[in-house]
């Protein structure tokens, strides 16, 4: 069986998300087809480096990215440092042929997207983007409703990703609050929100963004006696038409009207996002705070007598993940964040094995880079 040797380049919380996922594969995926070995992770301190090794189990961590990026041992990268550091990390992967899965969102910058574009072109390996919310059941059920165009057209969306992160101005200025490192929550959130939005229903025709800074400047986190300026967004609110994929014979022309919001100024939140998308015929909202469920509604239900059957339906998608997933722990065991993660990089390992190309993959990467960088 062929086992593929990964390197972790940034092991900070997403990056221990990675690990989790690839160690758990065997369990979620029965029988797995290929075997996967964590060798080297690199994280941007000695410390965090030694740390991550001994939780890991292994000998290789170090501070220096090209020790896995340029590593003959090593088949597959994942690149989980901030937004700022990938364009270097990445060219590195490729022109070492590496097969890379990135964590969202691709880098920083249009001007950085094509020259990792340009540089893929040079590389046989497959490129993968983690964007996990593809991925529980309740969503993947969702595309296929809308590609079975249960919705008829499709007339209104609203996609919304609450936090609360930014809402005490005492809180410390991390790199997620700069621009020079990639930060603001369009990157954050609204990448996440922008491809499932995207993925669900069609690409973006027209964008009009308004951004917010709740506060100017923020505690620095190494001398909190210290003030330091925010330039980067904590709120982000988008007034969007789309084109949609999979259109009602007869209104190819048609486009929707819809809004998207991505913020860290909600308070009472931890971390919710919702997609709601209504058309002629019925509607569909997803929350993630109830990754169990998905609600539809549909039109052509009569309201009599006294309501009928009429009203929105909860289909209990829980962990029913289509093949190759195993029935582990269960079809009705409660379903969660980690859990679309693993599938996510379950899906991107399997497209690696079959030798084709994964979905999300580098254009898609492309793609919200783009879009985020026009919300900006």
């Amino acid at each position: 069986m062929q086992t593929y040797r990964v390197g972790i380049v940034g092991y900070g919380f997403i990056g221990r998300v990675h690990a989790y996922a690839h160690l758990n594969l065997p369990f979620f995926y029965r029988p797995l087809p290929f075997k996967t070995q964590i060798t080297h992770i690199c994280s941007g301190h000695e410390e965090s480096a030694r740390a991550g090794a001994e939780e890991l189990g292994i000998e290789k961590a170090g501070t220096d990215f090209r020790a896995i990026t340029e590593n003959p041992d090593i088949d597959v990268v994942h690149i989980c440092s901030p937004n700022h550091l990938h364009l270097e990390q990445i060219l590195s992967a490729l022109a070492h042929n590496k097969a890379v899965y990135c964590d969202k969102p691709l880098t920083v910058s249009s001007e950085d997207a094509a020259l990792i574009l340009e540089a893929s072109r040079r590389c046989q390996a497959p490129f993968g983007m983690t964007f996990h919310s593809r991925f529980f059941p309740a969503t993947i059920r969702a595309r296929q409703l809308v590609a079975e165009r249960f919705l008829g057209r499709i007339l209104s969306f609203r996609t919304i990703f609450l936090h609360s992160g930014s809402v005490n101005p005492d809180a410390p200025l991390k790199w997620k609050l700069t621009a020079a490192a990639g930060g603001g929550v369009v990157a954050d959130l609204g990448s996440h929100a922008l491809d499932l939005l995207n993925w669900l229903t069609g690409d973006f025709t027209e964008l009009i963004a308004e951004t917010q800074i709740a506060f100017p400047n923020r505690p620095d986190p190494h001398d909190p006696g210290r003030r330091l300026p925010v330039d980067a967004e904590d709120h982000a609110l988008v007034l969007a038409k789309i084109r949609p994929s999979f259109p009602e014979p007869g209104s190819e022309a048609e486009e929707a009207l819809g809004t998207i919001e991505a913020t860290k100024l909600a308070t009472g939140s931890e971390d919710e996002l919702r997609v709601e998308i209504h058309g002629t015929k019925g509607a569909l909202r997803f929350n993630s705070r109830d990754p169990n469920t998905l609600q539809v509604f549909r039109e052509q239900e009569k309201d009599q007598p006294q309501g009928g059957f009429r009203g929105w339906t909860t289909v209990e998608t829980g962990q029913r993940y289509p093949r190759p997933a195993a029935a582990f722990p269960g079809s009705k065991i409660t379903m969660g964040w980690m859990r679309a993660h693993l599938a996510c990089l379950a899906d991107f390992m399997f497209a690696l094995h079959e030798q084709r190309q994964p979905d999300p993959g580098l254009g898609q990467g492309v793609y919200i880079q783009q879009v985020m960088d026009t919300i900006k």
